[in-house]
């Protein structure tokens, strides 16, 4: 079985049933990963593919707002978000500056400026669920991607968490 849609066009299924499309999106001077899953094609609708076509087309905005939600994190020392940051100054001391796009005095923000969006996973059958439907995928430095912090996303592109992937 298959699913046809406008932008990704056909979605073939597996074996399983699952579906699974992945694409490399240019965002700004890097290139982004962008993978569209589902575990059952049957648990995927049609508006859950337009939403997912419309946050990959929108995915400036949407990085836009994913790092607003990492900074008005900052001020709760105990959030995942400025653990984050501590480990990141903590794991690349007088380097850091080599990885900044910007300096402005103020490191947290500086990182947060400068962290690469990696990836973007849409997970195209948690439309109504607790799940999140997207997931954003930053790092500082790309070659240490393990270090990563992962912006949860609800179908409407609003953030509805942010962790870290240690």
């Amino acid at each position: 079985m298959a699913i046809e849609h406008d932008f990704f066009g056909l979605l073939e299924s597996g074996p399983d049933g699952s579906i699974f499309w992945s694409e490399n999106v240019e965002f700004g001077d890097q290139t982004v990963t962008v993978d569209l899953t589902a575990p059952d094609q049957d648990d995927v609708s049609q508006a859950a593919l337009d939403i997912a076509a419309s946050m990959i087309s929108s995915i400036e905005a949407i990085d836009l707002r994913a790092r607003g939600a990492m900074l008005s994190e900052l001020d709760d020392r105990t959030s995942e978000v400025t653990e984050y940051l501590l480990q990141q100054q903590e794991t690349y001391g007088t380097e850091l500056d080599a990885l900044l796009a910007d300096i402005s005095g103020d490191a947290h923000v500086d990182i947060i400026r400068s962290l690469h969006l990696m990836s973007m996973t849409i997970l195209a059958d948690e439309m109504g669920g607790e799940d999140p439907f997207a997931v954003l995928e930053y790092a500082l430095d790309p070659d240490e991607a393990d270090d990563v912090l992962l912006v949860n996303l609800t179908p409407a592109g609003e953030v509805h968490s942010v962790t870290s992937a240690d």
